[in-house]
C-alpha cells in the first residue's frame, strides 16, 4: 500500500526543481491520490506542479503523467492518478516551477508538499465507474 510523499513535508522552494524518485512498485490497485498542500506563499506568484513516471527511476520521459492546475494561494488540491494502463511505471517524481511578478523581490517562495496514497480496492469497486466520474468533476 503506497503512502508516501513526492515532495517532502513543508519543503520551501524558490525556483524550479524535482522531487526524489519514489518507488511505487508494480502491485496494488495502481490508482493513487496525489495531494498538493500549499502552506505558505507570498503575493503575486504562481506554482505549477506535475507528476512524472519512470520504469527505472532515472528516465522520466518527455511529458508528465498528470499536472495540477496552476496555483496561486494556500490550500490542499487533489489529483487522481490511474496507472492501471501503464504497468511499466514503477517510480514517480514531482516537478515544480514557480514564478513571481509585480513589485518587490522577484524570487518566488512556496512552502508545500505532495502526498501520495494508494486508493483502496474497495473504493474502486463502486459500480458504473462512479469514483472515476466524480474525480474528474
Amino acid at each position: 500500500m503506497v503512502d508516501t510523499f513526492l515532495v517532502p513535508q513543508k519543503s520551501t522552494i524558490n525556483a524550479k526543481g524535482d522531487g526524489p524518485a519514489v518507488e511505487i512498485g508494480g502491485g496494488g490497485t495502481r490508482v493513487l491520490l496525489a495531494s498538493l498542500n500549499i502552506t505558505k506563499v507570498i503575493e503575486q506568484e504562481s506554482l505549477d506542479v506535475s507528476v512524472w513516471g519512470s520504469a527505472d527511476g532515472s528516465n522520466f520521459g518527455a511529458k508528465p503523467l498528470a499536472a495540477f492546475p496552476q496555483k496561486f494561494y494556500r490550500g490542499t488540491h487533489p489529483l487522481l492518478l490511474d496507472l492501471r494502463a501503464t504497468p511499466e511505471i514503477k517510480y514517480l517524481r514531482a516537478h515544480w516551477e514557480a514564478a513571481r511578478w509585480g513589485r518587490g523581490v522577484e524570487t518566488p517562495m512556496f512552502e508545500f508538499e505532495v502526498g501520495l496514497k494508494e486508493v483502496p480496492a474497495d473504493l474502486l469497486a463502486i459500480p458504473n465507474g462512479t469514483l472515476a466520474s466524480a474525480a474528474h468533476q
